[in-house]
Order: structure tokens, then C-alpha cells, then sequence
């Protein structure tokens, strides 16, 4: 499994616990390769079931699951991945904890950082946001400029990420990142629909 492809990440309100396995479900089955778990309330022990599920689910789906700034609980049920913001647990810290697993850093619009993350062990770096994103309102807008200088920086994979949907993705995938994240754009409306748009226009160069 590479790190690769489209890569959606949940949300509290519009994937809520009650129905996130069959929302994932139809996810994984229309071409998602990479899911990230993200709740920022709840408590490891409140989530593990679900995230055990999720797990259980990517495997079957030959997809990768990540588990946003959850160090102890990535490692307590064996998930792919972590993945690290500027405001979560160090990425040497994480390492320590979470051994053998992906992790993956936010580095928003800066090289420095994600050059830095790379020396220190990350296996993938995400930049973002491109564009206003209705999950995070307050993130920076960063030029897509930067995809093409990190793909010259780096050696490992890069990932795209903030407010990209079905009308612009083919704006970013010009820039060749090898992941391209997205939140609302994938769970609101028609899932299977949505995906197989957006896996188009992930593909046009």
C-alpha cells in the first residue's frame, strides 16, 4: 500500500460515530486509498471501537488508515498511520511512542518545516490550505506554487490539502502531489458520486 491517491479525512459533525462505518464504507469502495480518523473532543478510550473498526475496514479495502495526533492509541491498535499538526505531540515524541508506523506532518505552506520533518523520520509531509476550507476557516491560504518546490526539496511523498473539491482539484493535481486530502467535499451529498469526480479529476494532467 503506498501513499498514494485520495486521501479523506473524517469529521465529527459530518461523519459522526453513529454512521461514519457506513459513510467509510462507501468511501473506501467508490476509490479512497488513505482514511484519517480526526476528533478532536472525544477521549482514546471513547474512539477506540470506532477506530479498531476503521482499521478493520481499510485493511479489507487494501487502504491505509491514519489516526490524527493519537500517538498512544495508533500504537495500541496497530493503525497504518499518524499524522501530526503544529499544534500536536512532537514528531521525535510521536516516533518514540508510535515506532513502526506512517507518520505524516502538517507543514501548511512551509519547506523548511517539511525538509526539517523529513530528516527527523516523517514519511510524508501535507501542505494547505490552497483554498478556503469550510472545516478549518481560519487556515492561511498557501500558493499551489509550493507543491512543485517541495517535490524538488523532498524525497518522500507530498500531500494537498484545504477546501479542494470536485471544481478545483484539477488545478492541484496539475502540480503532481502524490495524496490529495480532502474533508467536506467528500461526506456532504452523494459519497460514491463525489469520489468518482474527484478521482477524475485527480487523474487529468
Amino acid at each position: 500500500m503506498s501513499l498514494k491517491g485520495l486521501y479523506a479525512i473524517t469529521d465529527e459533525h459530518l461523519t459522526p460515530d453513529a454512521t461514519i462505518i457506513a459513510q467509510v464504507t462507501i468511501a473506501l469502495q467508490s476509490g479512497v486509498k488513505i482514511l484519517q480518523y480526526r476528533n478532536k473532543t472525544a477521549t482514546d478510550g471513547a474512539i477506540e471501537t470506532v477506530c479498531r473498526q476503521l482499521q478493520k475496514l481499510c485493511t479489507a479495502h487494501d487502504a491505509l488508515f491514519i489516526l490524527d495526533d493519537r500517538p498512544y492509541l495508533a500504537q495500541k491498535i496497530g493503525a497504518d498511520g499518524l499524522h501530526i499538526g503544529k499544534d500536536d505531540t512532537e514528531l521525535s515524541r510521536a516516533r518514540e511512542i508510535f515506532p513502526q508506523g506512517i507518520i505524516g506532518v502538517s507543514c501548511y505552506g512551509s519547506i523548511k518545516k517539511a525538509i526539517e520533518a523529513q530528516e527527523q523520520g516523517a514519511n510524508y509531509v501535507a501542505f494547505g490550505s490552497f483554498f478556503p476550507s469550510p472545516t478549518k476557516p481560519h487556515s492561511g491560504i498557501v500558493s499551489l506554487s509550493v507543491l512543485d518546490k517541495a517535490k524538488n526539496a523532498l524525497s518522500i511523498p507530498i500531500c494537498a490539502i484545504g477546501g479542494i473539491n470536485v471544481t478545483n482539484i484539477h488545478d492541484v493535481a496539475a502540480h503532481k502531489p502524490d495524496m490529495i486530502s480532502l474533508v467536506s467535499a467528500v461526506w456532504e451529498g452523494d459519497i460514491h458520486r463525489t469520489i468518482l469526480q474527484l478521482n477524475q479529476g485527480m487523474n487529468v494532467h
